[in-house]
């Protein structure tokens, strides 16, 4: 799309980003970000695979060494421990929350010290009455007075967990729930949300603070190049036209045209055809101000590289006022709805971005990049009908626009493929193979080939279309690092995979996704402060707040694991 970044999809297959196994198949036209921090496939026969709510407080507590020897008869304190937690259970269920405090507070009282799994399992009984009456100190009290004894109860860390979520202590909600989702083998619905929830709050909390704050940082000239190639009908993306060169220069051809510095504009174009864009904005703010003739197309272009750089709010003025031009060009207008409407996507506003995206359509009805955007938007969308439907508008506009042409080929195999047809899988497989035999340098049709290949676990086949990818751009670094998440999903080979994401970094150093799938393999291999870092680089480099609040949650996540594996000494399986 014509954001920054794409958006992942609204529903996709349903699990957060750090949940999945590392997605091989995710399509480069939705933004290949579907990783996972923890969650493995291969779990086999583990236990904790309950969804229900875990509210009672019955149930002994996980095994706990130095438990003291039991003592027998009526005088026996644990003994009358026991008969008080249990008259407590019955003032439990009975809804009597205060009767049962007392009694689990008398069973405490009676319980021999060096009967730790009875002691641990009274106090986290207790914490279950206080829950019940909304007292989270207490909770968190008795429960971590049952972590203390018992530093794997999971009934206990996990209602501390829910407790300190309630006061608003996101850190040490996310250590507790973090150990539970470990001590479960990622099979508890309840406790994953939790996870997921809480490490979505921070992401966007930390990300809310810092986003503002951030330094600009122009994209690599691959990466800006790659988003103005998407357009065909962008007026501001096109080389200049004789009628801006001064007469001297009209027969230069092969050197960059020379401008009056009259028009800040021209100027900006000069720079855009020498690749030195960080120039731009100032030239094209000279034009704004001086009221120049291309006050539109400088407005436009503004506005264009504050999206690049991440600077939406530095940009949505200067779409408004495009799109309010009636006088102006109408691709003009048509192209800033279309940024604008992309812009909205990548803020969660779909609703809004539609809308946009509708009215270019409606003011420019021959525009091919309207359709072919909005259909990319109706991908993420999970529209997939009215997806294919634009991307053919689109293609009857433009019949050479080949990645038009490969993206509908991947929204008819995504069809095919949601909806389990063999059949219609093969169809859209065939057509594939037709749109790179008639557009042989296409790299984003060998990609987006590539990714479904590898859905059907043809891993030789996607490996051929990306080395096709490689040679038709070479500087592409986003190929590497789906070469490289290859060689794992095929191989297993860890080694390889990572020296192609390094080739990626070398390439463009400016690559998050590069950064972003490195830190989530080193997760796996549990190099969690290289993970880290490399989640941090990410976040550096996140063209929106909606990204960096993503990357922070995947950074919160592996931080969380370093503690609870200092404090625990839990750690999940690592590759």
């Amino acid at each position: 799309m014509a954001a920054s970044k794409p958006v992942e999809s609204q529903s996709g297959s349903g699990f957060p980003r750090w949940q999945l196994a590392l997605l091989v198949g995710t399509p480069i036209v939705l933004g290949v970000g579907a990783v996972y921090l923890w969650k493995r496939n291969k779990t086999k026969d583990t236990p904790g695979k309950s969804n229900g709510e875990r509210t009672t407080p019955e149930g002994s507590a996980n095994p706990v060494q130095g438990q003291g020897a039991r003592c027998e008869g009526p005088g026996c304190p644990l003994d009358r421990a026991q008969g008080a937690k249990n008259k407590g259970n019955k003032y439990f269920k009975a809804g009597k929350y205060e009767q049962a405090i007392q009694c689990y507070t008398e069973a405490i009282g009676l319980c021999p010290r060096d009967n730790q799994t009875d002691l641990s399992t009274f106090y986290q009984n207790r914490a279950a009455a206080y829950e019940q009456q909304m007292k989270w100190t207490e909770v968190v009290q008795d429960c971590t007075q049952a972590v203390v004894i018992n530093p794997r109860y999971i009934k206990a860390l996990f209602r501390r967990a829910k407790a300190l979520e309630r006061l608003d202590n996101k850190k040490e909600c996310l250590e507790d729930v973090t150990a539970v989702c470990i001590l479960e083998a990622f099979q508890n619905q309840q406790s994953m949300l939790l996870a997921d929830k809480v490490l979505k709050l921070l992401g966007k909390e930390k990300a809310k603070d810092q986003y503002k704050n951030r330094d600009p940082l122009m994209p690599s000239p691959q990466f800006i190049k790659s988003y103005f190639s998407s357009f065909t009908d962008d007026i501001i993306s096109q080389p200049l036209q004789k009628g801006e060169k001064k007469d001297e220069d009209k027969d230069n051809e092969g050197e960059a045209a020379e401008v009056t510095e009259s028009s800040g504009y021209l100027k900006a174009k000069q720079y855009m055809e020498e690749e030195n864009y960080d120039k731009i904005i100032s030239e094209c703010t000279k034009e704004v101000e001086s009221g120049g003739k291309y006050t539109a197309e400088a407005l436009l272009l503004r506005a264009t590289f504050y999206l690049l750089i991440g600077n939406a709010t530095g940009a949505q003025p200067d779409l408004d006022r495009v799109i309010n031009m009636e006088d102006a060009n109408v691709k003009l207008r048509a192209n800033a709805l279309i940024k604008r409407g992309s812009m909205y996507m990548q803020q969660q506003q779909p609703m809004m971005s539609t809308q946009d995206f509708n009215m270019a359509a409606e003011i420019d009805t021959r525009n091919a990049d309207v359709y072919h955007h909005r259909g990319q938007l109706k991908i993420l969308l999970d529209q997939v009908e009215e997806a294919v439907r634009d991307f053919d508008e689109c293609i009857l506009l433009r019949p050479d626009s080949a990645l038009a042409q490969a993206q509908k080929g991947f929204a008819l195999y995504r069809q095919a493929y949601t909806g389990n047809s063999q059949s219609q899988v093969q169809t859209a497989m065939d057509g594939f193979e037709d749109i790179i035999r008639r557009f042989p340098k296409c790299a984003e049709g060998y990609a987006l080939y590539a990714q479904a290949l590898t859905d059907q676990q043809q891993f030789g086949k996607a490996d051929q279309m990306y080395n096709k990818c490689i040679y038709l751009e070479p500087d592409n670094a986003t190929t590497y690092v789906h070469k490289g998440l290859l060689q794992l999903q095929w191989k297993q080979d860890l080694d390889r995979g990572l020296d192609f994401i390094s080739r990626a970094i070398e390439i463009d150093n400016k690559c998050d996704f590069a950064y972003e799938t490195m830190g989530t393999i080193e997760v796996q291999r549990g190099n969690l402060e290289k993970a880290i870092d490399m989640f941090n680089k990410a976040i550096n480099l996140a063209k929106s707040e909606m990204e960096m609040a993503h990357l922070y949650s995947l950074c919160d996540a592996a931080y969380a694991q370093t503690e609870v594996a200092r404090k625990y000494g839990l750690k999940p399986p690592t590759l």
